[in-house]
C-alpha cells in the first residue's frame, strides 16, 4: 500500500513518503505506549497464588491440603515477615480456626503489597524492576480485591484507581524517546500512601510497615524481572523496530528498482 501511495504517475512524491513513514512511526508507538502502561500477566505473585488455593481447600474444610499450599510460600513468608507471621498462621491451623488462618493470610497478604510498594520507592530511578514490583503488589491486591468489593465497593475502586496513578507515575523511558513518560516520584508517594491507609483502615490494622523481612523487598524477583514491558532482552519489545526497519528497507529497494 506505502508503495502505491509515495508514486504519483511513476514519479516519487518525496512529501507523502515522509508523511507516510512518520504515520508508520506514529501507528507503531502507540502500541508501545500502551504495552508500557500494561500490568503484564498479574498471577506471578506466588503468595496471592497461594492464599487463593488455599481459599479452595478451606471452604470445603480441607485444612490438610490448605496448610500443604501455605507450606510451599512458608519459607518466603518466614524471610521477609519473620516467624511470627508464620506461627500465628500454623496455630490457626493446629486448631483448624477458618476465620483465623484468613485474617492473618489476609495480613499477609497487605503487608507484601506494603513491602512491594516500599522497594518502589527506595529505588525509584530503576522504572523497568519497578513496574515489575507494581504489577506484584497489584495482583496481590487482586485477591483481596472482592471482599473489600462486597463490603466497600468505593474502598475497592479508590484503591484500584490509585494503583494505575502510581503506574503512571513511575514514567515511561520509551523506545528511542517514543512514548517516553517524565516519572513522578511524590505523585507515586501520594498513591502509595493511600493505598496503604485504605487497606490499613478496611482490614483494621495498626499499621502495615514491615519491619521484619531483611530484605528490599526485590529478592525473589530475579525469575520474573526479566519480564518487564520494556525489557529489551525480549525479542517482542524489537518488533516495532524491526518493522520499522523493514519498510524502510523495502521502500529504498523499489524505489532503486524504479531508477
Amino acid at each position: 500500500m506505502i508503495m502505491i501511495i509515495i508514486y504519483d504517475e511513476g514519479k516519487m512524491n518525496m512529501r507523502v513518503l515522509l508523511q507516510t513513514m512518520l504515520l508508520v512511526l506514529l501507528t507503531i508507538s502507540i502500541p508501545i505506549e500502551a504495552m508500557a502502561y500494561s500490568y503484564g500477566d498479574p498471577s506471578e505473585e506466588q503468595v496471592a497464588i497461594a492464599y487463593e488455593e488455599m481459599m479452595g481447600y478451606l471452604n470445603n474444610d480441607d485444612y490438610d491440603k490448605a496448610r500443604e499450599m501455605f507450606n510451599t510460600v512458608k519459607e518466603e513468608i518466614q524471610l521477609h515477615m519473620g516467624n511470627e507471621v508464620v506461627a500465628n498462621v500454623e496455630e490457626a491451623f493446629d486448631a483448624e480456626d477458618k476465620e483465623s488462618i484468613i485474617n492473618h493470610m489476609q495480613t499477609i497478604l497487605v503487608l507484601n503489597i506494603s513491602r512491594r510498594l516500599g522497594a518502589i520507592e527506595k529505588k525509584f530511578d530503576d522504572v523497568d524492576k519497578n513496574k515489575v514490583l507494581l504489577a506484584k503488589a497489584n495482583a496481590t491486591y487482586k485477591v483481596l480485591s472482592p471482599n473489600v468489593q462486597n463490603e466497600k465497593p468505593e474502598t475497592n475502586s479508590k484503591i484500584k484507581e490509585e494503583f494505575e496513578n502510581a503506574l503512571k507515575a513511575l514514567g515511561n523511558p520509551g523506545l528511542f524517546g517514543v512514548g517516553e513518560k517524565e516519572a513522578d516520584f511524590e505523585g507515586y508517594k501520594e498513591s502509595k500512601e493511600v493505598i496503604l491507609n485504605e487497606l490499613k483502615q478496611y482490614f483494621d490494622l495498626e499499621s502495615v510497615e514491615v519491619g521484619h523481612y531483611a530484605n528490599d523487598g526485590t529478592s525473589d524477583d530475579g525469575q520474573n524481572s526479566t519480564q518487564s514491558w520494556t525489557d529489551y532482552a525480549q525479542l517482542k519489545n524489537w518488533v516495532p523496530m524491526i518493522v520499522i526497519a523493514v519498510i524502510i528497507i523495502g521502500v529504498v529497494f523499489y524505489v532503486r528498482r524504479r531508477r
